[in-house]
């Protein structure tokens, strides 16, 4: 085992230039999800020069793919995010995500056969409220995989992400338009119903439980001031803990937009704009191993206090951790006092701090799995879960 890390660790040391490189280069020119042409390729090209079969567009999904080496029993999944967000770019530091799984991977190809392992990458496209991992699950690309894991860059080094459970919403309203001065009287105001449902979501907050959370934003609220609004759209996010506790409070939400369409007559459609994320659900001995590695690697990790916030943000990586045994780290980056999904954030994300980051904790990754394959006890654990591939 500990020849094998010492492999390992000599050739991330060998690539570490690309794959910073490769992480500036996404980090240049960002793509919103399932838009990842250039992330996904690039991504794709790294990862077949290094001997994985790469196959682009998996589970009818343009940008997503699956890279394969070995063929050992025990089938380990690195998942690789590279979508960014409108307007701010990489601000959740997904080129450090994919690079860093890249640089895990690799340095572990050299390794898999005399590990007994399968190594696969996934490429997941539309993190950030598309969903796209939990549509390669429904496609079946995570059957037949025994654990999966990724790192995230973040303000905290953490074992584990704080995930919430999350609905993502469109709401559209259908008025009629007519001229706001000489016959307001002929129209439907949708820009009222739109009101009507703020104001009505905004004073039940008193009442929703503390672990609950409803934010949203105007995606077009009208056509000129002198126009009653025909149609307005929002985009809405719903929070809990778990699924469960969701499903219980989305029917209140519900009838909050539903309000506005009764008040003004305006008609109501509400979408979803993709599956809903759930609570994760983290692997402690995964996690435990993974810990013993980054901290190997020199990464300290920040003691949780009584008072720390116990709500976070939500990833479809969630929905990976029901299905099968799971981690999702975070890496503390050297960001001022900027948080994730600020623009400032996403300077540094291409900065030395981001670079060593997506090193180390590709190398803790990697590690990681060394650690699954050669510990027998776990091997035999992960491998009970999942039936063998016809």
């Amino acid at each position: 085992m500990l020849e094998a890390k010492a492999a390992a660790q000599r050739v991330q040391e060998s690539i570490a230039s690309a794959m910073v490189a490769l992480s500036h280069r996404i980090h240049a020119f960002p793509e919103l999800g399932f838009q990842e042409e250039r992330a996904s390729e690039w991504v794709g090209e790294a990862l077949a020069s290094g001997g994985f079969t790469v196959s682009q567009g998996v589970a009818n999904l343009p940008t997503a793919i699956e890279a394969t080496i070995g063929s050992g029993d025990l089938v380990i999944a690195l998942c690789a995010e590279y979508d960014a967000l409108p307007e701010i770019g990489h601000a959740c530091g997904h080129n450090v995500i994919a690079s860093a799984a890249v640089t895990a991977a690799l340095s572990l190809a050299p390794l898999v056969d005399e590990l007994g392992l399968t190594l696969k990458v996934l490429g997941t496209p539309a993190e950030e409220g598309g969903g796209g991992k939990i549509l390669m699950l429904d496609a079946g690309i995570f059957d037949h995989i025994h654990a999966a894991m990724m790192v995230h860059p973040s303000p905290r080094e953490d074992v584990e992400m704080r995930a919430l459970a999350v609905s993502h919403m469109l709401i559209e309203y259908q008025g009629k338009t007519a001229h706001a001065s000489a016959a307001p009287e002929k129209g439907i105001n949708a820009g009222d119903a739109l009101t009507v449902a703020q104001v009505s979501i905004g004073l039940l907050r008193q009442q929703l439980p503390s672990n609950c959370q409803v934010h949203g934003i105007v995606a077009h609220g009208g056509e000129a001031p002198n126009v009653i609004p025909g149609r307005t759209e929002a985009h809405y996010y719903l929070r809990s803990t778990t699924l469960a506790g969701l499903e219980d409070v989305r029917p209140r939400i519900n009838r909050c937009f539903e309000a506005g369409a009764l008040a003004t007559g305006a008609t109501l459609r509400i979408t979803e704009l993709s599956p809903p994320y759930s609570e994760f659900d983290t692997d402690s001995r995964i996690a435990a191993y993974y810990v013993n590695n980054a901290t190997a690697l020199g990464r300290q990790f920040d003691p949780i206090s009584g008072t720390a916030k116990p709500m976070g943000g939500s990833t479809d990586m969630a929905n990976v951790s029901l299905k099968l045994p799971s981690i999702h780290p975070m890496l503390r980056i050297d960001c001022g006092d900027s948080v994730n999904h600020q623009p400032e954030f996403a300077a540094h994300c291409a900065e030395a701090s981001a670079d060593k980051a997506l090193l180390e904790g590709g190398l803790a990754m990697a590690w990681t799995i060394i650690d699954l394959a050669t510990d027998e006890q776990e091997r035999d654990r992960l491998m009970r879960r999942v039936p063998a591939a016809d």
